[in-house]
């Protein structure tokens, strides 16, 4: 599964469905109208929107109520997850309100199907990936460091688990793979996602692919371990991929 051309991706395989993926807006109290258009043109070129996180530049009220705004002209479904930029303000319970009430679906705990296709998704958390994995070892406040990056990937896992679906996308905030940061400097890397959560994508055979956000200078494509492919859909990243702020993927 890859990343297609809007021609390819809107008339897939018969019973394909294609899912816009763009992450980052880093909407601000400036942006009014913004996205609007973008949204727009989404709707008419695929079957779902997948929002990877830090929609909102700081969880602001009125950031969220511009993007919603903005949001009321895309006709297609939206699926959606938060971003550490959301959680700033420390409301991201509001942030998540405001989008349910404009039509979207903020995955976290829950899991949803959209024209056969499951959607399951968390905002994911640091900690590293591979070797350079941080372990739960020494002090309380590293435990419970990686602590919150083990609950978020079990919630992954459990969203996932929660689908019957014969296909699954997984959509993130954080990274799952080291691969798709790849371009932001080595040393920032851990603070950029988790190999945890390739652990739980890759425990199940209907995943099939991953979107995330997060790694503004990062790569686009990657895998997993076991070869589920990763995209990287921060929208710096897909704008000098393809010349346009989000992905098109068949599935």
């Amino acid at each position: 599964m890859s990343a297609t051309s809007d021609a390819e991706a809107r008339f897939g395989p018969p019973g394909s469905l294609t899912v816009a993926a763009i992450g980052d807006l880093h909407v601000t109290e400036a942006s009014e109208h913004k996205y609007r258009d973008l949204f727009a043109e989404i709707s008419q070129k695929a079957d779902v929107l997948a929002l990877c996180g830090d929609l909102t530049n700081f969880g602001k009220t009125r950031e969220a109520e511009i993007l919603a705004e903005d949001l009321r002209a895309c006709t297609i479904p939206t699926v959606a997850v938060l971003g550490n930029h959301d959680h700033e303000c420390g409301q991201p319970q509001e942030v998540a309100r405001i989008l349910h009430g404009a039509g979207v679906t903020v995955l976290d705990e829950q899991a949803v199907e959209i024209g056969g296709v499951g959607f399951a998704g968390v905002k994911g958390f640091v900690g590293g990936f591979g070797r350079g994995e941080l372990g739960a070892f020494g002090e309380a406040a590293i435990k419970g460091f990686v602590e919150e990056s083990i609950n978020e990937a079990r919630k992954l896992e459990n969203a996932l688990r929660s689908l019957r679906t014969e296909r699954v996308v997984a959509v993130l905030h954080y990274a799952p793979v080291a691969e798709t940061v790849a371009g932001e400097p080595a040393e920032i890397f851990p603070f950029l996602g988790s190999s945890r959560l390739a652990d739980a994508i890759d425990r199940f055979d209907n995943v099939r692919f991953a979107v995330h956000g997060h790694a503004h200078r990062g790569t686009f494509e990657g895998k997993t371990p076991r070869g589920v492919p990763v995209y990287n859909c921060a929208q710096f990243v897909v704008s000098e991929q393809f010349g346009r702020p989000y992905a098109l993927i068949a599935v």
